[in-house]
């Protein structure tokens, strides 16, 4: 009862003094004693002050001046004054001048310490090699062995020279010692390793570091192993270093270092990891999306054998106003032509997808036909055509262009001839490819005039026939003894075509020479319109 009694008469006191002002309370001023320097050694002052120094950067003309100032009154420098000035000297990078204040400590009689032969190792980093080890082989000689700080300078030379060599053999000497690199010797060199593309030895570098040392690597370290690891398209190092940068150090790399590791995603197959990169993606706010986007995604769910997961990407690009191409769907015909069963399972996951109410894609419908011509079956390449009707797909150019590519392959002209018919009346425009694959087509034929009127057309509509077109040409005339395979040869150098190996040794095996005749076509068809 006393007690709570004391307590509340406690509080009113308090509040009457907080509301009453007192005029004699003032605020507390500083007043400096101006005996203590005064008291203080001249040599502590200096000591002092070249410690500032030191740790301070570009700070050797103060020192000097300060060394000046104790030579005239008359102050002898000790260890802490030397070091100092070795630490300025060393971060200027000024070893003669370094090796003068040794030498001048050993005039003085002042022997060299630990921290003494770090910074004169500092101060040699633009020198040789050689020229470090000697500063390591006389710190033996003092009964000083070498640390990790020893190793750190030696080890910051080689990585700043970019010698990775090196580096690495200092660090197996160090572990033969049962020393640990410092954690900034450590991750410099995780950084070269990254920097000079070599990924998996980053890794392993790092991966034994935290094995024997209780420090954590910083992100920039693991980041830029994720760099390099995606950008060598290593699979392993990807995986371990984006959980390390992403899950766990929750940090975002920007979207140059996301496209790299889609594309490593997109070649080993790794689908989850790419969903994983796209909600990176969503994350920094990417706008506008592009197909370069979506395409790696896509093709790591084909690879992955997820082609509904991917038939979903294809209609979220479509919905985004971004249209997909044919190189776009290429993981799907890469995964439809390892076999036949592929390609007849497909149709039943195109008839569900068609039943959830989703639009089927025409590429997908050519990368059927591309698969069947791949897997020489124009038979089934010719059905999926046919079935465009049923998904209300039309065909375009490119699905001509598969088809009529079969049809060189099996040497099929009249079915060829009703493609084009075809075409015609789809009123699609025909494009080189067409005009190459219509004029391979008449190639393949006994009776082959057509070729020229094909290629003839082609020209007018300004498309340049390629060097294959050429070449087919060439050897075909050359085997009927037609004499216009110099025509060609004259025009496939006029396109600036490099003659390929294959065809001058047919005309050599038939005892004609390239040069000659094409010299001689050139002569009697200038101003001729060639075929």
């Amino acid at each position: 009862m006393l007690g709570h009694v004391c307590k509340r008469l406690g509080s009113r006191l308090s509040r009457h003094l907080a509301s009453t002002p007192n005029p004699k309370l003032k605020p507390w001023a500083f007043q400096s004693d101006t005996t203590l320097a005064q008291t203080t050694p001249l040599i502590t002052r200096c000591q002092k002050e070249a410690v500032s120094h030191a740790r301070a950067n570009r700070r050797l003309i103060p020192m000097l001046r300060l060394v000046r100032e104790m030579k005239a009154e008359g102050v002898k420098p000790d260890l802490t004054i030397y070091n100092a000035l070795l630490a300025c000297v060393a971060q200027e990078g000024l070893p003669l001048e370094a090796w003068a204040v040794v030498d001048d400590m050993v005039a003085m009689g002042i022997p060299l310490n630990r921290q003494s032969y770090h910074h004169l190792l500092h101060a040699c980093r633009w020198s040789s090699a050689d020229t470090m080890w000697q500063v390591v082989d006389e710190m033996k000689r003092q009964g000083l062995e070498p640390d990790e700080q020893t190793y750190a300078f030696i080890i910051g030379r080689a990585t700043t020279t970019e010698s990775l060599e090196l580096a690495l053999q200092y660090m197996r000497e160090m572990e033969t010692l049962g020393l640990v690199p410092l954690l900034t010797t450590a991750q410099d060199v995780i950084k070269l390793a990254a920097y000079m593309d070599l990924p998996k030895l980053a890794i392993e570098i790092a991966q034994n570091f935290e094995s024997r040392s209780p420090r954590r690597l910083c992100s920039e370290t693991w980041m830029s192993c994720l760099t390099a690891s995606a950008d060598m398209l290593y699979a392993e190092g990807v995986k371990l270093c984006w959980n390390k940068v992403v899950h766990t150090s929750n940090l975002i790399p920007d979207e140059g270092a996301c496209i790299s590791v889609l594309h490593t995603c997109a070649r080993h197959g790794l689908s989850d990891l790419a969903l994983d990169v796209m909600r990176v993606f969503r994350g920094l706010g990417v706008d506008p999306w592009y197909e370069h986007h979506f395409a790696p995604l896509v093709e790591a769910l084909c690879k992955d054998g997820k082609l509904k997961e991917a038939l979903h990407t294809l209609d979220a690009m479509r919905k985004q106003c971004i249209n997909p191409t044919s190189e776009t769907v290429r993981p799907f015909t890469q995964y439809l032509q390892q076999n036949v069963d592929r390609v007849d399972d497909v149709w039943q996951m195109l008839d569900q997808w068609r039943r959830e109410g989703n639009t089927v894609d025409p590429l997908i419908l050519n990368s059927i036909i591309q698969a069947s011509v791949l897997l020489d079956d124009l038979q089934r390449a010719m059905g999926a055509y046919k079935s465009f009707p049923d998904y209300d797909c039309k065909p375009n150019v490119d699905t001509f262009n598969f088809l009529l590519s079969g049809c060189v392959a099996a040497k099929h002209r009249e079915l060829g001839e009703k493609l084009l018919l075809d075409l015609k009346q789809a009123a699609v425009k025909p494009n080189a490819t067409t005009y190459e694959h219509i004029i391979l087509l008449c190639l393949t034929q006994p009776v082959y005039g057509d070729a020229f009127f094909y290629l003839e057309e082609m020209k007018t509509q300004k498309f340049v026939p390629s060097a294959r077109v050429y070449a087919t040409i060439i050897q075909v005339c050359v085997a009927a003894r037609d004499s216009r395979y110099s025509i060609a040869l004259s025009e496939m150098h006029q396109c600036g075509y490099a003659l390929p190996s294959s065809v001058r040794r047919y005309l050599s095996d038939h005892g004609l020479s390239p040069h000659q005749d094409a010299a001689a076509a050139e002569t009697e068809t200038e101003g001729v319109r060639i075929f």
